[in-house]
């Protein structure tokens, strides 16, 4: 009778190992079993289809694998080298992996020196993992030269069954600028395609050309957002022009464009968000504008648009400053009573449509510090330090104007050494610009800044957000007594609770587990509001996971 109840009890405890659980108030954590230890981070989980997850992972410098994972128990089934074909006896740069429809493809670029293109191919993926011997060109984009080849963009349809991409490059000697957006099937057939060709004139006082920001809606309309920006000597005045570029599926995808009317402010950047009412919410930060009509640079608010879809109206901008308990927390009261703007270090990470019909808008501090590096040619090195801290949450009414907001106190950082070859600029170029979120390349992922971030999920009315911490901030929410997060193998989960009026109740795991596993927030898969997939690891224990919001 003993020897089966110790052997009971032996079985308990493995399956309670293999299934080991984390609960933060209404957050659990549920992981499945310890992957094998081969060396492969996971840098991106691509989704989950036919009871199987799929993860692409990263051996060494630039070795990239497809990991295919059991869902129930998280068992890894097979994991495979993507080595994408030669196209016309050149090398294919592994760009991204996307589930389409629960068809799988491999997507790599190469540049032709010869003709002087940039090109873009998809390769299928068997579900076992077998990569197709057959490429599919996708874009084959006529640049300047190499070093102005540009940099294509990718937006995953909210099905998950289409894909937009985007290529722009700079024409310098034309004072141009080339943008491609192409909508792809689950088949990779082009659904619509459009190129254009903008001239600019940089010779302006502070003149800017920005791509801010591309969208693609539930009914695969496309959206594209161009800020023209200049200084008007003459008349003192700071000249915004504002313009979206519609291209509707019910108007055969012709281009119309809405000008929005922007005057005495500075527009910064812009992110939209397409929503369930059938319209198309911009928002993004703006800065005063001085006498002279220059603008000043640090950002005074966030503004928002509504365009409703089914209407040919210009929408109206709303402009909400910064509360004064929000700019103390972000730049201190001295500073705040003294009439200060907050510094332009802040991108917008996230927008969640309320149930209302408002937003609520993550804005993250984020910058890297780049330095010297060290070596020759394609051997040197360069230390790397990314950085992320704190959060502001704005939540915005229906029609754009501001309800509440609040910060999200923390610090996080973590340097790295990458090869300078991944270095290439983020999406611009001179006085042109892709409006990005800080973008860590793939290579540089599974090294650490993977750690950095945050996860948030929105469910009757509240916001949560998770992230790593450092355990000396349990309990504390005042942003002038937090330490940095140090250590990331060290950190614990921090979760952070915002009411329907902007009140933050924090919550911290009751007991620090010694070697319990971190999150890799850099790292997960939205399945819907109330459920992601994880991976979390500790030192060379890794494991994917599931984190369920309940109620």
């Amino acid at each position: 009778m003993k020897k089966i109840t110790f052997a009971f009890l032996l079985l308990v405890l493995c399956c309670t190992n293999l299934h080991a659980q984390n609960k933060i108030e209404n957050l659990k954590m549920t992981y499945g079993d310890e992957l094998p230890d081969d060396k492969q981070k996971i840098i991106k989980i691509v989704g989950e289809a036919n009871n199987k997850i799929y993860a692409l992972a990263l051996a060494g410098r630039e070795d990239f694998f497809l990991k295919i994972f059991e869902s129930g128990s998280m068992k890894m089934i097979s994991s495979n080298p993507i080595s994408i074909p030669k196209l016309d006896d050149r090398e294919v740069d592994f760009e991204e992996i996307f589930l389409l429809n629960e068809k799988l493809y491999a997507i790599g670029s190469v540049y032709n020196r010869k003709e002087k293109t940039f090109n873009l191919v998809g390769l299928g993926i068997s579900d076992s993992g077998a990569l197709s011997n057959k490429s599919i060109l996708l874009f084959n984009s006529v640049v300047e030269r190499k070093s102005e080849k540009g940099d294509f963009y990718f937006k995953l349809s909210q099905d998950e069954k289409s894909l937009l991409v985007m290529h722009t490059s700079l024409f310098s000697k034309e004072d141009s600028v080339q943008y491609e957006v192409k909508l792809f099937d689950d088949k990779l057939d082009v659904l619509f395609s459009n190129a254009e060709k903008v001239k600019f004139d940089d010779s302006k006082k502070d003149y800017e050309f920005t791509i801010s920001d591309f969208e693609l809606n539930f009914e695969n309309d496309v959206f594209l957002v161009i800020n023209e920006s200049y200084r008007d000597s003459k008349k003192k005045e700071q000249i915004e022009k504002f313009q979206i570029h519609e291209f509707k599926k019910v108007n055969s995808y012709k281009k119309e464009v809405v000008d929005i009317n922007i005057s005495g402010k500075e527009i910064i950047n812009c992110k939209m968000i397409s929503t369930a009412q059938h319209t198309l919410k911009l928002v993004g930060f703006y800065s005063s504008v001085r006498d002279n009509g220059k603008g000043n640079r640090d950002l005074k608010g966030i503004y928002n648009a509504t365009l409703d879809l089914a209407s040919t109206a210009s929408p109206e901008v709303k402009f909400d400053e910064f509360d004064y308990e929000t700019k103390v927390k972000l730049i201190g009261e001295r500073r705040a009573k003294n009439g200060k703007d907050v510094k332009p270090r802040y991108t917008i990470t996230t927008i969640i449509e309320r149930y209302d019909g408002g937003l609520i808008v993550l804005s993250e501090m984020q910058y890297v510090y780049v330095g010297k590096s060290s070596g020759f040619g394609p051997l040197a090195f360069t230390p790397v330090t990314y950085t992320k801290n704190e959060i502001i949450v704005t939540s915005l009414k229906p029609d754009g104007s501001l309800d509440w907001s609040n910060v999200l106190p923390k610090e996080q950082v973590a340097s790295i050494t990458t090869m300078s070859l991944s270095l290439g600029a983020i999406g611009g170029n001179g006085s042109f610009t892709v409006g990005a979120s800080l973008m860590i390349p793939l290579v540089d992922l599974g090294k650490g800044p993977e750690y950095l971030g945050a996860i948030p999920m929105y469910k009757d009315g509240k916001l949560n957000v998770i992230f790593n911490d450092n355990v000396k901030n349990k309990g504390i929410t005042d942003i002038e007594k937090i330490k940095a997060l140090g250590n990331y193998n060290n950190a614990v989960p921090s979760l952070f609770i915002f009411d329907e009026t902007g009140a933050i109740t924090r919550k911290d795991p009751e007991e620090a587990v010694k070697n319990e596993l971190v999150l890799r927030p850099g790292v997960y898969y939205r399945k819907n509001e109330s459920e992601l997939i994880l991976y979390s690891s500790r030192k060379k224990q890794d494991k994917l996971g599931r984190l369920l919001l309940e109620k």
